[in-house]
Parts: structure tokens; sequence; C-alpha cells
């Protein structure tokens, strides 16, 4: 796969994909890179110092709509309730689509042997590990990447990059000189 130039994505680019696929540290990386703040949606729907409760979604929507209209940022997270919103105002979209399985492989080694700062967290989480985000990962992400497909869709004139294991996602890291850490 042939990448596109990072300067060809803009200033305003979203980052969608199954949980545990590399989304947030993409997000924190190239926020870093090109100078503007990497928004973890989870952060911003989920309450902190919680076991993931989530906020109320007229909430959740009123400050997705505060943060994207501003002039730079890279946000990670799908969250399809605000997703057509949050395209109509990107300039890039990066869709990284790893096979599930490494992402619970990931994500189990995260809880359990992962370091506990790590971008996209929620402050203060009183659990990590939860049965619900594996079956979501396996169940509902997988019927959700139509709606994903038709807002991608919706917009044709966006730069758009497709990531289907974690050696293309390594690549664009190489491609674009980002460096990941440790």
């Amino acid at each position: 796969m042939t990448f596109p130039p990072l300067t060809q994505m803009g200033r305003r680019i979203c980052i969608i994909g199954p949980s545990n696929s590399g989304k947030s540290t993409l997000a924190h990386i190239l926020g870093a890179k090109i100078g503007v703040p990497a928004v973890h949606l989870d952060q911003i729907r989920h309450i902190p110092g919680t076991d993931w409760q989530t906020r109320p979604l007229e909430d959740f929507l009123a400050d997705h709509a505060r943060i994207i209209a501003e002039d730079g940022w890279v946000i990670d997270g799908n969250y399809s309730a605000a997703m057509a919103d949050r395209l109509d105002r990107a300039t890039g979209i990066i869709w990284i689509d790893p096979p599930l399985a490494g992402c619970i492989w990931r994500y189990l080694k995260r809880c359990f042997a992962g370091p506990e700062k790590r971008y996209g967290r929620l402050d203060n989480a009183t659990r990590e590990f939860s049965f619900d985000l594996i079956h979501y990962t396996l169940t509902r992400y997988p019927k959700n990447c139509e709606k994903y497909r038709t807002h991608i869709a919706a917009h044709p004139d966006l730069p758009f990059i497709s990531v289907k294991s974690m050696k293309e996602l390594n690549r664009l890291y190489n491609h674009w000189r980002l460096k990941r850490p440790l």
C-alpha cells in the first residue's frame, strides 16, 4: 500500500477502528507531529474515576461539537452518533482495521501486563478489564463497520487511508517518520 504524504491529511484527522488497534497512540503521536491536540473520544464519552460509565449522550455531543469546531485536531474513536459531524469537519480519515483476534490479544496484554499510563486511558478508571469490551469488539464493531463505510463514502474528497494490519500500521509510522513509544 502507498500512503499519501502526511501534509495531504490536513490538520483535522479522524482515526477510527476497533478497540486496541492503536488509534489512541497514533492520534497522540500525529497530534504532536502536526502541532494539534490529540482527542480521545473515550475520555469525552466516559466519566473519569469510574469503571467506564458513560456520560449523558447530550453532554458528549455538546463537547464533541465544541472540539470539532477547533482549527486543528486528531480525534480517535468511532461513536457513530457523532461521526457524520466529525467527518464534515475532517481533512483526512485513517481507518485502522486489523484482525480482531490481535486486538483482543493486545487488550488482554494491556490489562494484565501493560502500562497503566497509556494514551486514551480514562483518568483514574476503577478497572481496566471488561468482558463487555471484548464482546463489543467481537460482535458490535463488525456490525457497525457498514455505518462507518457509509459515513466515509459520503466524503469522497477526503484523503482516506485504510490500514488492515499491524505491519501496515508500522509502515505508515515509518512512511511519515513517526516515532513509536517504547
